[in-house]
């Protein structure tokens, strides 16, 4: 048992609600009675802020780490290494002294979506999207960049250094910011094929490439902790930290996901569909970009693409939040009786604008068909089965570009704890939906790839996979009518 527990690794996942760490085995299993979780909030605002105070979160990391160090030693367990990943698309400013001058802004911050638009005017919009795998959207840090510049010229004076959290916290930790490849590619700065920031995109924007990660460094890991930190948690010092990984990355090979015929379909507050592409099966070691879709990197030789949403388990929360529904365990039985389509309705579950395939700040969410007799609940089954249908429009890109899968695999809390929702995904998508059910898929993708890059393992370990949902043919027509109505509505209100 001891050796089993020395053979450990380390995770730090830093997520836009929660900080928090596990232990995993040289094998990808989660060793029990490890781990620590601290949750957060950002600070939100009516105008779309959404940000975190850089310290705060540094602060939170350090106590959690704390946290796990203190189990350890009272197990008498050195783990080899320490794994981390956080939310991607995040800036931050950094003066010379290492500073944060500017809070973190968090991909959820829409005060930039007047800033991209300014943006597109001076760069085309697809042939960077072809380049940098990423749309002129407010997600990302480019139209941020823009946005602070006309809006907080003295912060973007100040900066010396634009950076994620992920190498801000190694800042701290370690006196010197790392960043991976991962990370860099989802930034809207960086030329997926040729490896290197985007001269083009640079050249629309207030700043120099000097001030971004440097990329002699990019993907090493570092050792020596800083004072206090080398005191707070002695056990993680002196072994390899890894540069932050996106979260999205490591979804895919913690669920099971490490090949084109497999594609995760993750559905939490948001959602996203991914497929990872090996570098070298590529014609030329370039992949083609599809539009619609995003395009970052797992790592040096393997892409991740695919499409997001915004409006995910969120819409069931917004439902719940404003309906007069039941609880949970009584939703799902009624749902579980109900017909698709005979509700009557057409939605739009676009609360939160539009990321794939549009990549539009400004659509909203619409309802059509209301009758007096319509019924709360039939409201919630139309919203679970529009969301649905936005992920049939990102299978259909992906199919065409990548061929059909031999697996979609779900995970994500939205659909762990629902398997009417489950059902309705795998129908409207017309294929079966294998459901993962690692509670962290994220933080195993990140303990993985670590010990891949360690040489402790050659080939990614499969996953804990539950029950298959197969897609009910009887329902394919309904629901490509349901899609045909929608895409209809769509064009109708933003066309």
């Amino acid at each position: 048992m001891l050796q089993r527990l020395l053979d450990s690794i380390v995770t730090l996942d830093v997520g836009s609600s929660s900080v928090r760490t596990l232990l995993y085995s040289f094998e990808g299993r989660e060793i029990e009675g490890f781990g620590s979780k601290l949750e957060y909030h950002a600070r939100t605002s009516e105008a779309g802020a959404w940000e975190i105070d850089a310290a705060e979160l540094t602060g939170l990391a350090a106590r959690v780490l704390t946290g796990i160090c203190a189990q350890l030693r009272s197990k008498g367990v050195r783990p080899a290494a320490v794994a981390i990943d956080t939310f991607w698309h995040s800036i931050l400013g950094v003066d010379e002294a290492g500073k944060a001058v500017t809070p973190v802004l968090h991909p959820f911050d829409s005060r930039s979506s007047a800033a991209a638009a300014r943006l597109a005017t001076r760069i085309d919009n697809l042939a960077q999207h072809a380049r940098t795998g990423c749309m002129l959207h407010p997600s990302y840090p480019p139209a941020k960049l823009l946005w602070l510049a006309e809006t907080q010229p003295e912060a973007l004076a100040a900066a010396k250094h634009w950076m994620s959290i992920g190498e801000y916290l190694f800042l701290q930790f370690f006196g010197s910011a790392r960043a991976s490849t991962s990370m860099v590619s989802a930034s809207g700065l960086w030329n997926q094929n040729a490896d290197t920031w985007d001269e083009e995109m640079l050249s629309a924007l207030p700043i120099d490439r000097d001030q971004l990660a440097d990329l002699e460094t990019l993907d090493r890991p570092c050792n020596s902790l800083t004072s206090p930190f080398r005191e707070q948690f002695p056990e993680l010092d002196g072994i390899p930290w890894y540069p932050a990984l996106g979260d999205g990355a490591c979804d895919n090979p913690g669920s099971g996901c490490t090949t084109r015929e497999q594609w995760a379909l993750m559905v939490g507050t948001s959602g996203a569909m991914r497929v990872t592409i090996d570098r070298s099966s590529a014609p030329g070691n370039a992949i083609e970009i599809p539009q619609g879709l995003f395009c970052y990197r797992l790592d040096r030789k393997r892409y991740i693409t695919g499409g997001a949403l915004s409006n995910g388990g969120e819409v069931y929360a917004w439902m719940k939040r404003n309906l007069r529904l039941p609880e949970d365990g009584e939703i799902e039985r009624q749902l579980a009786g109900m017909t698709p389509g005979l509700h009557g309705l057409t939605m739009l579950p676009l609360f939160a604008g539009e990321r794939s395939p549009e990549w539009r700040t400004d659509v909203r969410g619409a309802i059509t068909g209301l009758a007096s007799a319509t019924t709360a609940i039939e409201i919630l089954h139309a919203a679970m089965e529009s969301v649905a249908l936005r992920f049939r429009n990102i299978y259909e890109i992906m199919e065409k570009a990548f061929g059909a899968p031999r697996e979609v695999i779900g995970s994500g809390g939205a659909l762990l704890h629902s398997a009417v929702w489950t059902q309705i995904m795998a129908d409207a998508l017309g294929h079966p939906v294998r459901m993962c059910l690692e509670h962290e898929a994220t933080s195993r993708g990140a303990a993985l790839l670590a010990l891949e890059r360690m040489g402790a393992i050659t080939a990614m370990p499969g996953a804990a996979m539950g029950a298959t949902i197969e897609a009910d043919p009887q329902k394919k027509d309904i629901y490509l009518a349901a899609l045909a109505a929608q895409r209809q509505l769509y064009k109708r209100l933003f066309e």
